[in-house]
């Protein structure tokens, strides 16, 4: 017998207490299916236009997709509202038991919605179908020691960052293993006084002939013998081989010490892989003086080529700082960097340089907590502090989010991906620089249809919701899933992720986002001193190329708005009653 699709979603106010079950209309879940698409449609419906993202009116939800609790070994749920660092739709993801123990607790319903605002601040209890809301005693406490007073359950929180709304705070699970990072979502749970959701569950059975097949042909994949030999701590490796890791705040393209950062670096100082014998990724587990902590790619390229901290155990303490505290790492360490060149800019009088592994975690300690003016100002992200004391443009942003550490000048295509990433700047919408690195020059039409590509197939994968990584085994299999679990998407998988990169447009349009926001950052400009690719910068008029190819060929005016005919192709029509910004 096949399983069920869930056809429910939990809400809850927490400024009233209530708890109801409502069902998904059958039309958006044909045309939206689950995870980033059915929460983009929610919070399109939910919110109106300029609501303040950290105040009463804005919602947040919790997703799953149909898929959800079926995959082998990588769950994933999607964090969805209005960012408090952009102003934009977000949506963030993160992994492991989490996802899983929150399908087998949602029972019928596929998502969780949260609106309105505590008198106190609470926990969300999510067990067998139904939701109880109690007092939070773990209010204060980091996200670790969070996740420790539920033994029995799995457990998504906030730390001091996300308490005091810090605009790039996390929501963290496992025990701050696994993060939905970027944007915010972390402060606005603290806006709503939601320390944690608590989950006690258990994933479904069933599909286990599918499951079997998908797992056997993703280990084949050239991307699962890659993440099952390194994952994406490897990542430091391959852009600074490449020339596009930036370095000492955007200053550089290559970082001399990569190698101590890198692979195998990670290799001899794990203590533990929790998933070496499966095709799932990461997992390196190093010791630090704080307990283990499980390093990602960004933490090697921002904490460190980013600060030009050489050391390994001083990145890792970097890192499991940021993990604690609940904050996006890449968003902090741009914060930190943008400090160092601020200094040297006689912007601020902070004495911090480049290598302090010392004072950056000072820094980001004053950040969290907003102990200072300085972090006060930071904790609400670069462009702010810029706003506040000067220095506009010290570090790259796009849509007010900091770059990761991709560096455009090594890839222009990469510049192309962040400027028109529906969240701000973003590698994973889309990373054509995986491709262009060694295809050289793409030119504008080829590069936005990458990029278009890219960001169409991770909306759709987000969607069901799997893994951009994994998706890579998805594609002849997803078709058969779907018609396991009884489900027919409008239009086939292959519009599923183009229609819902419009559906984020509108909402973001909506916000008074424009082609002027789908900009350049003044930064990338500026040439790169050393590597491979010293004396790159990427051209203005290059990139106007690529950003009108891109507008061309998504059917969005020359302002980056949809036109009414592309709206009516993707099926859209319903979202555009209260504003009419659409031409032909």
């Amino acid at each position: 017998m096949a399983p069920s699709v869930p056809e429910r979603l939990l809400a809850v106010d927490l400024s009233s207490g209530s708890v109801e079950s409502r069902p998904i209309p059958d039309e958006w879940r044909r045309r939206y299916v689950g995870g980033k698409g059915l929460g983009a449609r929610y919070l399109y419906d939910e919110l109106d236009a300029g609501v303040d993202p950290l105040g009463e009116e804005n919602a947040i939800l919790f997703m799953l997709g149909p898929l959800s609790g079926y995959l082998p070994e990588e769950s994933r749920y999607a964090a969805i509202t209005k960012s408090p660092l952009t102003g934009c739709f977000l949506d963030s993801y993160a992994g492991g038991e989490f996802p899983d123990s929150l399908t087998g607790a949602l029972g019928s319903h596929m998502g969780l919605l949260v609106t309105g605002v505590a008198s106190e601040p609470v926990h969300l209890v999510i067990e067998d179908g139904d939701a109880t809301i109690t007092p939070a005693e773990t209010w204060g406490a980091d996200t670790v020691e969070t996740a420790r007073a539920f033994p029995d359950a799995s457990v998504a929180c906030i730390g001091p960052a996300g308490e005091q709304q810090v605009a790039y705070a996390t929501v963290a699970s496992d025990g701050g293993e696994h993060h939905a990072g970027r944007g915010g979502a972390g402060a606005v749970m603290g806006s709503k006084r939601l320390k944690a959701i608590v989950a006690r569950g258990d994933p479904p059975d069933g599909l286990d002939d599918l499951r079997e097949a998908y797992a056997a042909k993703y280990r084949e994949t050239a991307t699962g013998r890659w993440l099952r030999t390194s994952g994406t701590v490897e990542t430091i490796d391959f852009a600074n081989e490449i020339g596009a890791l930036s370095t000492r705040g955007w200053s550089d393209g290559q970082f001399e010490a990569a190698d101590e950062l890198g692979i195998t670096t990670v290799e001899d100082r794990a203590v533990d892989r929790e998933h070496a014998d499966t095709t799932e990724p990461g997992g390196f587990r190093v010791a630090t003086e704080d307990g283990d902590h499980v390093p990602r790619g960004a933490t090697a390229m921002t904490l460190g080529a980013g600060l030009d901290i050489q050391d390994f155990d001083a990145v890792a303490e970097l890192g499991q700082t940021c993990d604690r505290l609940g904050m996006d790492l890449i968003s902090a360490g741009s914060a930190v960097a943008w400090t160092i060149n601020a200094d040297a800019a006689d912007v601020l009088d902070r004495p911090l340089s480049f290598g302090d592994a010392d004072g950056a975690r000072a820094l980001l300690g004053e950040i969290a907590e907003r102990e200072s003016a300085l972090g006060d100002a930071l904790a609400d992200g670069v462009e702010a502090a810029a706003t506040r004391f000067g220095g506009r443009d010290l570090v790259p942003t796009v849509k007010s989010m900091e770059l990761p550490a991709y560096d455009p000048r090594g890839a222009q295509s990469m510049a192309l991906a962040y400027a028109t990433s529906d969240r701000g700047a973003c590698h994973r919408r889309a990373r054509p620089i995986e491709r262009e690195a060694f295809d050289g020059d793409w030119g504008a039409d080829r590069t936005a249809a990458e990029v278009i590509r890219e960001q169409d197939r991770r909306s759709m994968l987000w969607s069901l919701i799997a893994d951009d990584f994994f998706g890579d085994a998805l594609d002849d299999l997803g078709r058969a899933w779907l018609e396991s679990i009884g489900l027919d998407p409008a239009g086939g998988l292959a519009i599923i992720g183009e229609r819902i990169w419009n559906l984020t447009r509108l909402f973001n349009v909506r916000e008074g986002v424009s082609r002027e926001d789908d900009s350049l950052p003044a930064a990338l400009q500026e040439p790169l001193e050393t590597g491979p690719r010293a004396g790159a910068a990427v051209d203005r008029d290059d990139f106007d190329s690529m950003l009108d190819a891109y507008y061309r060929r998504r059917g969005w005016n020359e302002d980056g708005v949809p036109t009414t005919r592309t709206i009516d192709r993707l099926d859209l029509t319903d979202l555009t009653d209260d504003f009419d910004p659409l031409h032909d």
